[in-house]
């Protein structure tokens, strides 16, 4: 059994994420990837004493790339799973209010 702060991996910030955090009440998550839905809204809810309306979750899978100076080398990127959790309204989550 892992517990709630195995769970929640890390916040993923990006462009997109800002967005849905500003304006659709969507916060995003590195998770586990052993975690289940009901996992993820039990970790959110005690670790930021919110509540969870909402689950998304979706395995991103490996990537590959090259460096840019020699073409040869290839660089892979492992894969993660990633929750998309939609709180209800009137609530957020103090991580992500920094970031505009």
């Amino acid at each position: 059994m892992t517990s709630v702060y195995d769970t929640l991996r890390r916040p993923i910030i990006t462009e997109k994420s800002n967005f849905q955090s500003g304006k659709l009440n969507q916060y995003v998550f590195e998770v586990d990837k052993k975690a289940t839905k009901m996992q993820v809204k039990e970790a959110v809810e005690t670790l930021f004493n919110v509540n969870v309306e909402n689950i998304n979750i979706i395995n991103v899978p490996a990537k590959r790339s090259r460096r840019a100076r020699s073409r040869r080398v290839l660089i892979r990127r492992s894969s993660f799973k990633k929750a998309i959790i939609t709180l209800k309204l009137g609530q957020s989550i103090d991580v992500f209010e920094g970031v505009q």
